[in-house]
């Protein structure tokens, strides 16, 4: 979905979308230069950036991370005269908080801002910029919208400092690490900063972003087409999930909750089931496991609508989300990008006034603390 009209004053349709309470747990937003971040930066890095660049772990760094697409996956219309889109406040707020009403949007940064950086100290300065240039930029001049913590994810050390350093702060609404790190996320490198997060009270936001590996996005290479590049999305996160509960982080970090975005979650089920059906062979090589892997599934994690699956028959999808939880289900709309999701369009099946308050706001604002 693209762009949807907005509805007449008066009608039902308008009325409706005045008394749903939204959050929206996906929203985008783009720096208009490169040099956006200056400001925000010590004078040194500065002059690094001009002088040599970044070091991201991809060749053709001066392009698009291969393969992308055409007007980098956004919608046109979300494109301001000047930058990118997703880089004008005014507007996010006229074609999407305004519209319809979003009571509070979450950002999450995809620019360059520290997740792919080589250069661990860069990692580090980039992150904190972009963290200030989020406040600065969009949640201090518009109060329904939460910062999502970005920090050097493959430098713990400077991961957790800059959690420590932003705990408590009530702008920021998680932590944001890529499904596409150097290396699996169930890795104990990252067990620091689990714990820094469940420490401050967040939820870990997992969102496809930058290819900081340098690795192929599919486990038999690169991919031809976007076609495969945005399905790609998917197994990705399987990965990322197996490996969270068979290593051990949540027997490590109990209070750890983490919300899958942009992933994709008809596929949770399946997942579930195939490691609770080799759970009795395997149980003796990792018996730090003291439940079943769909138990840690069920308790830990939470799942953003978009992108949903669509099959002809809408109910296969009310069937996986009763296994999920109705209680687990995020709406998110992907602003700007093009398969921008409508809350009112989304669900292809008519759901029941308490469903329906609790996957557009409810769940999130239990999961994310708000009143």
């Amino acid at each position: 979905m693209t762009l949807t009209e907005a509805p007449r004053p008066g009608t039902r349709e308008a009325s409706a979308r005045q008394k749903l309470r939204i959050v929206d747990c996906d929203i985008h937003p783009a720096q208009a230069l490169p040099s956006a971040l200056y400001p925000y930066l010590e004078k040194r890095w500065v002059d690094h950036l001009e002088t040599h660049g970044t070091f991201i772990r991809q060749a053709l760094v001066g392009q698009l991370s291969y393969p992308r697409m055409t007007a980098n996956g956004m919608r046109v219309d979300a494109k301001p005269e000047a930058g990118p889109a997703g880089s004008s406040l005014e507007l996010l707020r006229s074609q999407h908080l305004d519209r319809l009403g979003i009571e509070t949007g979450h950002l999450v940064a995809l620019g360059r801002g520290g997740m792919e950086e080589r250069n661990p100290d860069l990692s580090a300065a980039m992150a904190r910029a972009v963290n200030d240039w989020q406040l600065a930029e969009w949640v201090e001049p518009e109060p329904r919208l939460r910062a999502g913590l970005v920090i050097p994810q493959d430098n713990p050390e400077a991961a957790v400092a800059e959690i420590e350093r932003r705990a408590g702060d009530p702008r920021f609404c998680q932590v944001v690490m890529s499904t596409r790190p150097n290396e699996t996320l169930g890795a104990r490198k990252y067990w620091p900063i689990y714990r820094a997060i469940a420490e401050a009270g967040l939820p870990l936001c997992l969102h496809p972003a930058g290819y900081s590996s340098g690795k192929p996005s599919t486990g038999t290479g690169w991919p031809s087409f976007y076609f495969q590049e945005h399905y790609s999305f998917v197994p990705g996160s399987q990965a990322l999930v197996t490996s969270l509960v068979i290593e051990g982080v949540f027997e490590e970090v109990p209070d750890l909750k983490i919300a899958i975005i942009e992933g994709g979650f008809s596929w949770a089920p399946a997942l579930g089931w195939r490691m609770d059906k080799h759970f009795d062979t395997f149980h003796r090589e990792v018996p730090h496991l003291r439940e079943k892997p769909s138990d840690y599934m069920q308790r830990h994690f939470w799942w953003a609508t978009q992108p949903m699956e669509e099959p002809k028959n809408g109910r296969h999808i009310e069937e996986v989300i009763d296994w999920i939880g109705w209680d687990r289900i995020l709406y998110s709309s992907d602003y700007p990008h093009w398969d921008y999701d409508d809350p009112h369009h989304i669900f292809k099946f008519p759901l029941d006034a308490d469903r329906r308050e609790a996957v557009f706001g409810g769940n999130a604002r239990k999961l994310y603390g708000y009143a």
